[in-house]
């Protein structure tokens, strides 16, 4: 399989609001695709239809060969997710939330007990696997958490904005750790509001109110739009966004 993520004229509704309007891409194997936009232009509503948490208003897609339509139950045991918002259980030790997640993917015991050994040591916080998540930095937190979302090694993984308040450094680790996941054969698919970030993926797509507007490689949109980086050519796409 080429392609992990091939979706044609998706639409999601609510109501009269079109969330996602008509958009159609594709993702391919090993691919770093980063997904850009302003707040309210989409993003976070495909990606819930990707994922299967989501059924789409009109339109096909497939993640990892499943139609979401049809087999978005299935779609969750092959993919990981992260967001900003929402990834780890605070009131959790380290080591109960990597056994916990370890569990909800499907893992043995044995297998838990034997790969967590293994990420804490990577993490270099073995020493604090019984602290509670809520006590680590924000960068340890992050990092285990990308780390616990593809602790099964799925097919792609999904985050949403996993850098959001991250010191400069912990975001130049994390996306080493990012680079590690694609060169094992995870596709990762990445929402970023750092346009500095999206100069790292393979693609870039840009959504404006529900549409995407551009889609390509960061020269070829550089190339495109005349511009010196992809915060120049996002701010070229922003400005035409309708959308509060």
């Amino acid at each position: 399989m080429d392609k992990i993520i091939e979706v044609q004229h998706l639409t999601k509704k609510f109501g009269n609001f079109v969330a996602v309007d008509d958009i159609s891409f594709d993702v391919r194997c090993g691919e770093i695709f980063g997904f850009l936009g302003a707040n309210g232009a989409g993003k976070s509503t495909a990606i819930k239809m990707f994922c299967g948490l989501s059924r789409p208003t009109s339109g096909t897609g497939t993640i990892a060969g499943l139609d979401i339509n049809r087999q978005f139950e299935k779609i969750k045991q092959h993919i990981g997710y992260m967001s900003q918002r929402f990834s780890l259980y605070e009131d959790l030790t380290v080591r109960e939330n990597i056994t916990l997640f370890g569990g909800i993917y499907g893992l043995s015991r044995s297998d838990i007990k034997a790969k967590a050994k293994v990420l804490l040591e990577k993490l270099e916080i073995s020493h604090k696997a019984d602290d509670l998540v809520s006590s680590l930095p924000l960068g340890d937190k992050q990092k285990l958490a990308f780390s616990v979302s593809i602790f099964h090694h799925p097919e792609i993984v999904f985050l949403d904005e996993p850098t959001g308040g991250v010191d400069p450094a912990s975001r130049r680790r994390f996306w080493e750790m990012i680079y590690e996941a694609a060169e094992s054969g995870i596709t990762v698919f990445v929402t970023t509001h750092f346009m500095d970030e999206a100069e790292y993926c393979n693609r870039i797509c840009m959504m404006v109110d529900g549409r995407i507007k551009a889609l390509g490689t960061p020269s070829e949109l550089k190339a495109e739009y005349g511009c010196d980086t992809i915060n120049d050519v996002f701010c070229k796409m922003a400005v035409t966004a309708t959308r509060q």
